[in-house]
């Protein structure tokens, strides 16, 4: 039986410990038509869901005009090529929902030195 749970789980694609309060560049592959291309979405990861491979997260960015944009990720998608970390904030909740209300300084989260 445990043979067959480790071939149904995707396999490991090295991606890096996320948290939430994480800056971060999140590659991933768009599908045009018979085209495919990388695209970058940076921003804040506000929250990290379930585990295995229904493991999902959630990067906010501020978008042109003030507009924000919320995109959810597969953690173990093929689509997702490359994740990095550009900054880590020491904060003290699991979802950062409170992303949402705050605009300009008041959403300066404070950087974690360790």
């Amino acid at each position: 039986m445990e043979d067959l749970v480790k071939a149904l789980e995707a396999e490991d694609r090295g991606h890096p410990q996320l948290r939430a309060g994480d800056t971060v560049k999140v590659h991933a592959r768009i599908v045009e038509g018979d085209k495919e291309r990388i695209q970058i979405f940076q921003g804040i990861v506000i929250r990290l869901r379930g585990g295995g491979n229904d493991a999902n997260f959630t990067v906010r960015r501020i978008a042109s005009h003030g507009i924000g944009v919320e995109r959810t990720f597969l953690l173990k998608s093929p689509r997702v090529d490359k994740i990095e970390i550009l900054r880590r904030a020491k904060i003290r909740r699991a979802q950062l929902y409170f992303m949402r209300d705050v605009r300009g300084k008041a959403a300066r989260l404070k950087e974690s030195r360790s």
